[in-house]
């Protein structure tokens, strides 16, 4: 097992320099060094590819599945995910691989581009190129039913088109009388909200929570950017980044809460695990420790809303945020504050959404990408088929490309397949506190007394510290004994809001 180790630590290595690159490439590069950042990050990633396809693999690999021991153990799933890894990339020709690496620092920064002047014809011939490498892809990765198949499953595997259907139908049935009876509700103000914020409180007071929850700063740190993300170099560095507007106070608030979450996953997978499988995505050449995308964002999301969106949080924490913005915040009481962040008001952006508006942005932007990828739908109409959408799902009128199809920056990085995850995410947090609990009948009691250690502690027990070693439905059954059921994710929404 050891040779097998040591080849996989070297592939974790040079993916790792990849998500340094990516990082520097969102927060510090100049939009200049675009093209060869994205020559340098498909350079390594085709390395990357080079060393686990190579003889050496391959011979330690055989030695190592003549050694292993029968049943479920960690050594055993390193073996198993190693084969299936080196399967995968034997059917994916070596030009696809650094083809698709490559363009994704060039297409981000059109899509930057785009963004900032509303332009999405500026982005149009880059999104063109990486959905005709997603086709290839998914072809070479192979499918049944559907092309869009194979992308979901290089960030939910075995979750396909026809089971997000029957997903989305569920959720849609139990979201629409929600979203309808707090709509016919009396709003709160939230006048407060869209003051001038300057960017020093914000970040202090969102920094200062993310570590009360346990973010470790020791091993991590948050930076500015377009849009949030967090990225790991193993668990011993783990950054967070989120982005800042003076004139909306919540963006950067849930926007670090969220990725906090995520932080903590990366920081707390078992350190046995550091440069192995269990901690390094072999399939979609990622160094990343969380078992899935859905996983992972079950844990921002947890964070994001089960935590921070809670009127024992802001009962608690106001007074922290007062502290911050003295003059802005003197005239709102915390309870006032947790009504105008927890208002169901649907609008334009995804990562500003309501809970009870945000799994229609995902349903939408699912259905767009499984269109592109079967052909149904052509790049360049894109923007008409995406503000129709939102007129029908969300009864608005989308004013700019900005704030319509170019807000989300998956498609410059050729995430497709991804965006269904953060559904996923959704139902899996919700099963995940109705599960807590059960099994701890006092854990809101402890919340309410900024006592985060008991949520961390479970879920660290439960989810964290496993890495990649179970599937997310083992992960779920050995959680809360039942694969992902969105039974809970509803009945939290109802109670909470309805």
């Amino acid at each position: 097992m050891t040779d097998l180790s040591n080849r996989i630590g070297a592939v974790n290595d040079v993916l790792n320099a990849v998500s340094l690159l990516t990082w520097d490439s969102r927060t510090m590069m100049p939009g200049g060094g675009a093209e060869t950042r994205g020559q340098q990050i498909a350079t390594l990633t085709r390395l990357a590819r080079d060393i686990l396809l190579s003889e050496e693999t391959r011979t330690a690999l055989k030695a190592a599945e003549a050694a292993a021991q029968p049943g479920y153990t960690a050594e055993g799933q390193q073996v198993i995910q190693t084969r299936e890894a080196i399967e995968h990339h034997s059917r994916v020709p070596a030009d696809l691989i650094e083809a698709r690496a490559g363009l994704r620092t060039v297409a981000q920064s059109a899509w930057i581009e785009a963004r900032s002047k509303s332009d999405f014809s500026i982005f149009a011939p880059h999104l063109e190129k990486t959905v005709e490498l997603s086709r290839r892809y998914a072809d070479a990765i192979g499918w049944e039913k559907h092309p869009y198949d194979a992308l979901i499953s290089l960030y939910e595997p075995g979750e396909t088109v026809e089971g997000l259907q029957s997903l989305f139908a569920t959720l849609k049935a139990g979201l629409k009388p929600i979203l309808a009876a707090v709509q016919a509700r009396p709003q709160p103000r939230t006048d407060f909200l869209t003051r001038d914020y300057p960017e020093e409180g914000q970040r202090a007071f969102g920094l200062k929570m993310a570590q009360k929850f346990g973010y470790d700063l020791t091993r991590g740190r948050l930076d500015t950017t377009v849009h949030p993300f967090e990225v790991s170099f193993t668990r011993n560095d783990v950054r967070i980044t989120t982005r800042y507007r003076r004139d909306f106070l919540p963006a950067s608030i849930f926007g670090t809460f969220h990725e906090a979450g995520h932080g903590m996953y990366e920081q707390n997978v078992d350190p046995a695990y550091t440069r192995t499988t269990l901690a390094t995505d072999l399939i979609g050449l990622y160094a990343v420790g969380g078992t899935s995308f859905g996983a992972h964002e079950s844990q921002s999301r947890l964070w994001e809303n089960h935590v921070g969106r809670n009127r024992a949080f802001w009962r608690l924490n106001f007074a922290e945020l007062q502290a911050q913005f003295p003059d802005k915040l003197a005239d709102v009481t915390a309870d006032e504050f947790y009504a105008a962040v927890t208002r169901i008001q649907p609008g334009f952006i995804r990562v500003e959404a309501d809970e009870l508006t945000y799994d229609f942005h995902i349903m939408l932007r699912v259905e767009i990408e499984r269109r592109l990828i079967e052909g149904s739908l052509a790049v360049k109409d894109l923007p008409e088929v995406w503000n129709a959408a939102i007129k029908s799902d969300l009864g608005l009128t989308v004013p700019d490309d900005a704030r319509g199809v170019l807000q989300d920056v998956h498609w410059s990085t050729g995430y497709f397949g991804s965006f269904p995850t953060y559904t996923v995410g959704n139902v899996m947090a919700a099963q995940l506190m109705d599960t807590l609990r059960r099994e701890q009948p006092d854990i809101d009691i402890a919340l309410a007394d900024g006592d985060y250690a008991s949520l961390a502690g479970w879920l660290r027990g439960k989810v964290w510290q496993h890495g990649r070693r179970f599937t997310r439905d083992d992960l779920l059954i050995r959680a809360t004994g039942r694969a992902l059921d969105p039974k809970p994710y509803l009945a939290y929404l109802t109670g909470k809001y309805a």
